[in-house]
């Protein structure tokens, strides 16, 4: 997958749409998505910049250099690649409490090719609404998402249930489902990794 245009290095203003852009349609791989970790590492001046070395390179070539040049790590967890470092939650939290409304939703297509970056709630909920035909809270332009991650992931022929599930990972949030609504709060769950939590990086 080529990232579309020569580029010497990634930075804060073009690595996350250069990713989500070149991801194109797959059968092993169905969505990349960044992790609130992964997006938080920009910030930090040590990763402003990563160098990338081929004359044409690949969405491959940047996510090597990423884990290579930064404390960007790379995990599939089928069927996403998650970009994350170690405060992400690399599983995400799905409450089941009316399963009529569970099956609905896994039965459910999303969109033929997502693509959300640095996208608020505000924007991505009308999508699941539409596309899952199921009552998503909280409300739009309530203070309820206030503390959500922006998402940043693209995705290909998605599941309903799957939509969830990147939805839930990319800004790091739980979901429960009830008859014929979904509730998606901030995921207050511990770093994954233990070291993550011993130096305070939340």
């Amino acid at each position: 997958m080529p990232l579309g245009r020569r580029v010497s290095e990634l930075n804060r203003t073009n690595c996350v749409d250069l990713l989500l852009r070149a991801f194109g349609s797959n059968q092993v791989v169905k969505a990349l998505i960044f992790m609130p970790g992964a997006t938080d590492e920009w910030y930090m001046p040590h990763s402003s910049r990563v160098a990338l070395t081929n004359v044409n390179p690949s969405l491959l070539d940047a996510i090597n250099a990423l884990t290579s040049q930064t404390r960007i790590r790379v995990t599939f967890r089928p069927p996403f690649l998650l970009l994350h470092t170690g405060v992400d939650q690399l599983e995400p939290l799905i409450i089941v409490e009316d399963q009529p409304t569970a099956d609905k939703i896994k039965g459910a297509r999303f969109m033929t090719h997502a693509l959300f970056n640095d996208r608020d709630w505000d924007f991505l909920a009308p999508y699941l609404r539409k596309t899952l035909k199921t009552t998503m809270r909280p409300w739009r332009y309530t203070t309820e998402s206030w503390h959500f991650y922006r998402h940043s992931f693209a995705g290909w022929n998605l599941t309903g249930w799957e939509a969830l599930e990147a939805t839930a990972l990319a800004a790091r949030t739980t979901c429960t489902i009830h008859r014929k609504r979904v509730v998606f709060e901030v995921d207050h769950r511990s770093p994954a990794d233990p070291k993550a939590q011993a130096t305070g990086r939340f």
